[in-house]
């Protein structure tokens, strides 16, 4: 029987806050069965934000949740991807301010604080969403899709009118460690020419080369590079799973998602757990590896 995940140690970071500029604290501790992944404001007392879609407040160039008395938590899901791709089930996950940490814009610093921790199997079943019935949201040129699968994958689409960017197409699905090789390591990125109008909206405050990649007239201005020649495709099917991970559970479908953001990420959520035919809890099986072993 596969089982219920939490860490086994706590584990502290610190940096900036992507969007706010301002200094970041976290840790993560282990959390019983059942209680799902928990954000706690420290700075306002301890106030709960729970990962949850219905808790989604904002979704502005990252996943933000409201919980407690109006308690925010902001940017969650490269946090929330890297969750997903360790197995973790159960975390209390306390914040001194109103941002998780930028790290290096990825979620690989996030898989390796989780395996330096380590896992702990609890006595509870683990529980996953089942899709049983297609659902799909669309805005625009956007859309994804939820479909019926016996395994969980994603295909992901991004298209941008950019000579560096343009079509890239990326087909996933969570087996041999896939996520930490080919996902986890994909940073977020932004053109040059949106960086003083985000800045002037409040937005990007803490990005820098250190936390994202800044893309140029024709090609990414970070010294280094790209970490894969098509790492914005990847670096969108890890926000994707990350905001999908806010079901408060795995979810088994196929998910295809062609230009989709956070928005579209938390509506087809919304759209899932709208209609109980859609859908089914289930527990058993196998334990299984987590994406990233």
């Amino acid at each position: 029987m596969e089982r219920q995940t939490t860490i086994r140690d706590a584990i502290e970071c610190k940096g900036v806050g992507l969007h706010s500029g301002e200094p970041a604290r976290m840790s993560m501790s282990p959390a019983p069965a059942g209680t799902g992944i928990v954000f706690r404001r420290r700075d306002l007392g301890g106030l709960r934000a729970p990962a949850r879609y219905d808790r989604v407040a904002d979704t502005a160039f990252s996943t933000g949740l409201e919980g407690e008395d109006g308690a925010r938590v902001r940017t969650v899901e490269h946090l929330m991807a890297a969750l997903w791709g360790c197995g973790v089930d159960n975390l209390f996950v306390d914040l001194d301010g109103p941002e998780v940490p930028a790290m290096d814009g990825s979620s690989e610093p996030f898989v390796f604080l989780v395996s330096c921790a380590g896992l702990e199997r609890l006595d509870a079943p683990r529980r996953k969403v089942r899709v049983l019935r297609p659902v799909t949201v669309t805005g625009g040129e956007a859309s994804i899709s939820l479909l019926p699968a016996d395994a969980a994958s994603v295909r992901m689409e991004i298209r941008f009118d950019h000579p560096a960017v343009g079509t890239q197409i990326f087909d996933f699905a969570p087996v041999n460690g896939a996520f930490r090789e080919d996902i986890a390591p994909a940073r977020t990125f932004a053109f040059e020419r949106d960086v003083a109008a985000m800045r002037d909206a409040g937005l990007a405050l803490g990005g820098s080369y250190d936390n994202a990649i800044v893309i140029g007239e024709r090609k990414p201005l970070n010294e280094g590079g790209l970490r894969y020649e098509d790492e914005y495709v990847r670096h969108k099917l890890l926000d994707c799973l990350g905001d999908l991970y806010l079901a408060g559970a795995p979810i088994v479908a196929r998910v295809e998602a062609v230009r989709t953001g956070h928005a579209l990420n938390n509506r087809v959520l919304r759209a899932l757990f709208a209609d109980a035919a859609n859908w089914r809890y289930e527990t058993g099986g196998k334990a299984a590896k987590s994406a990233v072993a």
